[in-house]
């Protein structure tokens, strides 16, 4: 008996003891079909004839997970065969608990290409809604993960054609490690090209603790009423997305302690959920839960900045469409405040808005409209609570409201240590804590939790050390120097301009100053080094709000440039003209002052459009580094921004808040989160860390902090060593080009995850900032820049042959089948199409040029990137027909380039046309028309081959023959596209 076999057995047995029925007749499509006719039948009072279970089956059937899942979670209607209609649930939506559960296993569903066996399948009222996928404990719960993608993406396979739709969650486990995810269509249920990858679940206790173990993770999560209440109360359908999303532990737990406080009348409450850990769904699923309590009047979510409103309204209506709509002014507020709409139940505001809605001395009167609302139970939840709300509208609103009960989030709460001096219930001044104006913390969950589950990433802080006297804390350097150290260390912060930066500076004047730096320094750099790739800087800072109420209110937030913008604002005024000009220029967009707003949003959105590869989006329209003053630091999110460089005094909360837009997850490619800090802070930097490390204590800096650079340089150094180790096991020297000469699968397995664990570590190192000499020098003679790349080209080879072959082989014992390539090591997003074809213009160019790179160093490059591995042998065939000095321009070469695929595919297919004795012109025709429709069609297979009067098994012979040859060529000519119906041959 195999443990895979083992597990299985014992997880059905703690199933049945949570009152599972066991199922062990279901064991293939028309069982289960047929059990799930039965529990419709029952639970609709129905008889249906065979014709009309067909139909039934027929409509709800489909390969759209997302139309399943909202034709599961309402009442349908179906045409019986004498047309009347018949009203349906598929479950029991009234009460989820009342459904019978039942589990199945090694269940097997025919494909067209083969069989698929299911391990563990979860039945709610007949259909299965819960899959799980059980391994033994050497194979990674993210390789299973992989497998479940890999049979979703077979032709024909059982999640679009049978029940098997209406899975909503997945669950992987080897029995030590249990990991749970959402399902979906294929568009959010891939590992992509670059390798984001589907969102992961581990359960956790309320206080965050990690149940991970088979048994214990199906005692807390899979009890058969706990399950329902997941599905159907804590999965979110994002509608804007046609996207399913699992709510993580926290996050219900916190949902469920806000509508317990207001159920049970237990006053108010705050959430410390950290920065970058889904504030906004939280709080979506809170309101959208009280918006069916007939005992509240209102929920209002309350920000505290314009664009915060806006965000926050899109978010909303990113789950559910027009579920808020956009309050344009106090009217439009008080108007929706008074609607007995239910649609106006929920309400997104600013706490600005709402303040002038409860000022007394307004000229509308708008409290005398209000009155009426003065004795209803209106919950107020507070987004960043931290901020404006302890003020003077924070007073109003609880005066004004008796009845009112206020929650509050907060990623960065106030306490007793960073307490500053306000008003608050009166005119005394005293120090206010998140604690006085909210009452009792609900649940926590703090970025300690957050960077031990793998949620947010942890932080590298490179104190910058100048040449000469050290900098004190505080203290301004030069910023020349600055500027040249950023320009120094960028692209090893970015991982090589892969994500981008900001730069905090302390005052709108400086901003000012650096921009123009900026265009100095690399004006100057560009003149004396032509090689030199200048990065593209933006600038953004609130103009003088000149009676502007949008301006004023959005400085409401912004402390340091409101009071800049009191001296000397037309000299501002102009250097942002300037700047916005600037950007317009580069970026072909049309903004001035009046468009401040546009102009902000613009630049947001070009900073997360760093996601797009150059092929999609020119490097040239994206930003590097966005200079700042206060704006951005505080609740903006992006992925792809990784680097911080600080030229600001910052402490407690706003430390933590601004270093907290680094540390986004995104994949192995970015490990960390970036700090380079120009005024030796790392007092304040230890402070903050401590105040907010929760439980934590003395283990924080570990937890928040990655190693210094020596000692990552010394996990290379083993990782170095166990890859020689383990080649000379093999009787090889550890070199490149030894790599050819393992024998058996396994051995080559055990080469990629030895030489994968090296580059992890090399990744992790060049995106130090801070390595000396020393650590420097000791890398690079671990394994010298040329013989690294040799290895990464030899690895991209034996991992695409791999992978290949990986998804042909089904046996789970295969050494193959528990790889993990991870090709996002080995991308570089400089190193692109343009990037490459400039480059052998440099090497064809005539004459001496500066860093002009030989042939051997432009294969070399070539090898070692996982761009380039569908295209690479072309390129380097290419580059092998050109001399050294030929004297060719960039469009030369590009053009040469293309004539040269163009010819070597037309000797492809009539080489082939010629080996099959067919008539090159209709191989052709066949071959463009498989391209236009990108579907293979088996019928213009047939008639291809129909003047070679063959019979039918000769002809089927050859088909097959001819498919194999062309496979690979047609895979080329579709760029990286999926040719429907081609994947046979490709396997095959």
């Amino acid at each position: 008996m195999t443990k895979e076999h083992d597990i299985e057995n014992k997880l059905i047995e703690k199933l049945k003891g949570l009152k599972y029925i066991h199922r062990p007749d279901i064991r293939d499509r028309e069982a289960l079909e047929r059990n799930f006719r039965e529990k419709f039948e029952a639970l609709n009072c129905v008889r249906l004839t065979d014709a009309e279970f067909a139909r039934l089956l027929d409509e709800i059937v489909s390969p759209d997970v997302f139309a399943c899942s909202e034709r599961l979670r309402h009442r349908n209607t179906f045409e019986r065969e004498d047309g009347t209609p018949l009203h349906y649930q598929l479950v029991n939506l009234k009460d989820w608990c009342k459904n019978e559960f039942e589990v199945v296993n090694q269940l097997r569903i025919n494909t067209k290409s083969s069989f698929h066996r299911y391990d563990v399948m979860l039945l709610v009222n007949g259909l299965p809604l819960v899959q799980i996928e059980l391994k033994s404990l050497q194979i990674s719960p993210r390789r299973a993960m992989q497998q479940i993608v890999e049979y979703k993406q077979d032709a024909g396979n059982g999640y679009t054609n049978t029940l098997l739709c209406f899975i909503q969650l997945f669950i992987v486990s080897n029995r030590s490690t249990t990991w749970y995810f959402a399902n979906n269509n294929a568009e959010h249920f891939a590992f992509d090209a670059d390798e984001r990858f589907l969102p992961i679940y581990r359960w956790a206790k309320p206080d965050n603790e990690k149940v991970t173990h088979l048994d214990n993770f199906a005692k807390a999560l899979l009890s058969k009423c706990t399950l329902a209440e997941m599905i159907s109360r804590y999965m979110v359908l994002i509608q804007t997305e046609r996207k399913l999303m699992m709510m993580r532990p926290y996050q219900i737990y916190a949902v469920k302690a806000i509508v317990d406080c207001i159920h049970e009348h237990r006053g108010n409450g705050y959430i410390w959920h950290t920065t970058g850990s889904g504030k906004t769904l939280t709080s979506f699923k809170a309101s959208t839960l009280l918006k069916d309590n007939p005992d509240v009047e209102k929920v209002l979510f309350v920000v505290d900045r314009k664009d915060l409103d806006r965000q926050t309204r899109q978010e909303f209506n990113r789950f559910q469409p027009g579920c808020v709509e956009e309050n344009t002014n106090t009217e439009t507020l008080v108007k929706r405040l008074l609607s007995d709409d239910y649609a106006d139940k929920v309400i997104v505001t600013t706490i600005q808005k709402l303040g002038l809605a409860l000022d007394a001395n307004h000229r509308n009167e708008y409290r005398k409209r209000l009155k009426p609302l003065r004795d209803k139970r209106i919950v107020f939840i507070f987004d960043e609570c931290h901020r404006s709300q302890f003020g003077e509208n924070h007073r109003a609103i609880r005066e004004f409201f008796p009845k009112a009960q206020l929650f509050g989030f907060t990623g960065t709460p106030i306490f007793d240590q960073n307490a500053t001096y306000r008003t608050i219930e009166g005119t005394e001044a005293r120090m206010v804590t998140t604690a006085d104006v909210f009452g009792k913390q609900l649940h926590a969950y703090t970025i300690t939790h957050a960077i031990d589950d793998g949620n947010v990433l942890r932080f590298h802080v490179d104190y910058y050390k100048p040449e000469g006297a050290p900098v004190k804390p505080g203290e301004t350097l030069a910023k020349q120097k600055v500027v040249e150290a950023i320009l120094d260390k960028h692209d090893a912060a970015t991982n090589g301009r892969r994500f981008n930066a900001l730069l905090a500076t302390a005052s709108i004047d400086d901003a000012i100053e650096y921009y123009q730096l900026f265009k100095e320094i690399q004006a100057q750099r560009q003149a004396e080094d032509e090689t030199f790739q200048p990065l593209n800087v933006a600038c953004v800072f609130s103009p003088p709000a000149d009676g502007n109420r949008d301006i004023a209110q959005l400085q409401e937030d912004l402390p340091q440039e409101l009071a800049d913008n009191q001296k000397e604002p037309n000299q501002k005024k102009e250097a942002l003209k300037a700047i916005i000009a600037d950007y317009n220029a580069r970026y072909g967009t049309n903004f001035d002052l009046s468009t401040f707003d546009g102009y902000y949003q613009d630049i947001q959105n070009r900073i997360k459009a760093q996601k797009y590869p150059n092929r999609d989006l020119p490097r040239e329209k994206k930003i590097d580094i966005t200079i700042v003053v206060d704006m951005l630091l505080t609740g903006f999110d992006s992925q792809y921004l990784n680097t911080l460089y600080v030229d600001k005094n910052l402490k407690h909360h706003g430390l933590i808040q601004a270093f907290s837009r680094t540390n986004r997850v995104l994949n192995d490619s970015k490990p960390y989160g970036n700090i380079l800090d120009f005024r030796a802070q790392k007092d304040a930097v230890d402070e903050a860390i401590t105040l907010f490390s929760g439980e934590a204590g003395a283990r924080a800096r570990e937890i928040w902090l990655v190693d210094p650079a020596p000692v990552v340089a010394k996990k290379l150094k083993y990782a170095v060593e166990e890859l020689r180790a383990f080649m000379e096991s093999q009787g090889l020297d550890c070199k490149p080009e030894e790599v050819e000469n393992l024998r058996g699968d396994e051995a080559r397995a055990g080469f990629i995850e030895r030489f994968k664990e090296v580059q992890r570590y090399r990744t992790q190192l060049d995106q130090y900032t801070d390595l000396d000499e020393a650590t420097r020098a000791d890398v690079e003679d671990l394994l010298p820049e040329d013989t690294l790349r040799a290895f990464q080209g030899v690895y991209l080879d034996v991992a695409a042959r791999l992978r290949e072959k990986q998804a042909r082989t089904a046996d789970p014992d295969d050494p193959i089948q528990q790889l993990d390539f991870e090709f996002v090591l080995f991308d570089s997003a400089l190193i692109d199409y343009d990037y490459i074809m400039k480059l052998i213009a440099r090497f064809s160019a005539k004459g001496p040029k500066k860093q002009k790179m030989t042939r051997d160093q432009l294969v070399g490059l070539l090898r070692a990137n996982a761009k380039f591995l569908e295209e690479r042998e072309e390129i380097i065939e290419y580059v092998s027909t050109l001399e050294e000095g030929q004297g060719l321009t960039e469009q030369e070469i590009r053009a040469g380039y293309e004539r040269f695929k163009s010819e070597k595919y037309a000797r492809q297919v009539t080489e082939i046309a010629e080996k099959h004795g067919l008539d090159r012109d209709a191989l052709q025709a066949f071959i463009d028309g498989i391209l236009h429709r990108m579907i293979f069609d088996p019928d213009a297979l047939t008639d291809l081959m129909a003047p070679l009067g063959l019979g039918w098994k000769a002809r089927a012979h050859k088909e097959l023959a001819l498919m194999e040859d062309l496979a690979p060529l047609l895979k080329k000519l579709a760029q990286g596209k999926e040719i429907s119906g081609l994947e046979v041959y490709e396997h095959d």
